[in-house]
């Protein structure tokens, strides 16, 4: 059992118990929105480039919305726990860990931050682990925004590095916060992440009014 392997099956859990309208942190999305999503993501590559914007997005919209109306919610379900097909770009071998483990972990969190009452899970440090490893994508995340971006690792490092210096540029505002917490603060879900910001007030203010694109 993998880290992506573990989170797919919690995701495909958690949906088959809120139903498909349930509200997510994905804007405009419910549950089933997001099933769909997952689904299209693995098993329609054609449409999948357009899932982070540009021309084809429109395409990959249309393309979404009749795979959710012509699939049962369960089915959808089922389609994400049984895993990519083989042929998927994500059947290959290693593929499902290197490029599923954060997008499941996020998603999951999507689904349970947008209920009432929601709170951090506790996670094995393994997992927490591999979070902070992936951080180091936040470089490429966070290349955009106004002001440099050091994230801190808040607990639980185990004597290892501590801080990822994600853009390096003056003025410079800390984030800290447990690396699941950062994963979704630099994953775009500022407003259900609980991090800690330092800075400036105006570098903070202009850090926390920016957007950025995955």
């Amino acid at each position: 059992m993998t880290h992506a392997r573990d989170e797919r099956l919690a995701v495909c859990d958690l949906l088959a118990e809120l139903g498909p309208d349930r509200p997510t942190l994905c804007a405009g999305w419910q549950t089933g929105d997001l099933a769909a999503h997952l689904v299209l993501r693995e098993r329609r590559p054609d449409a999948g480039i357009g899932i982070v914007a540009g021309p084809l997005a429109a395409y990959t919209k249309r393309v979404q919305t009749a795979l959710q109306k012509r699939t049962p919610y369960p089915q959808l379900v089922e389609l994400i726990r049984t895993g990519p097909p083989r042929l998927s770009p994500f059947g290959l071998p290693g593929a499902d860990e290197r490029a599923n483990f954060v997008e499941f972990f996020v998603h999951h969190e999507d689904i349970r931050r947008a209920q009432p009452d929601w709170q951090p899970r506790d996670l094995d440090p393994a997992v927490s682990d591999e979070l902070w490893d992936r951080l180091r994508l936040a470089r490429f995340v966070l290349r955009k925004v106004p002001v440099g971006v050091e994230l801190v690792r808040a607990h639980g490092a185990n004597g290892g590095r501590v801080r990822i210096t994600a853009k390096a540029r003056t003025p410079m505002v800390t984030v800290t916060g447990s690396p699941a917490e950062l994963t979704m603060w630099v994953m775009g879900r500022t407003g259900a992440a609980r991090v800690q910001l330092d800075g400036s007030d105006a570098d903070v203010a202009a850090l926390r009014s920016a957007t950025w694109k995955l």
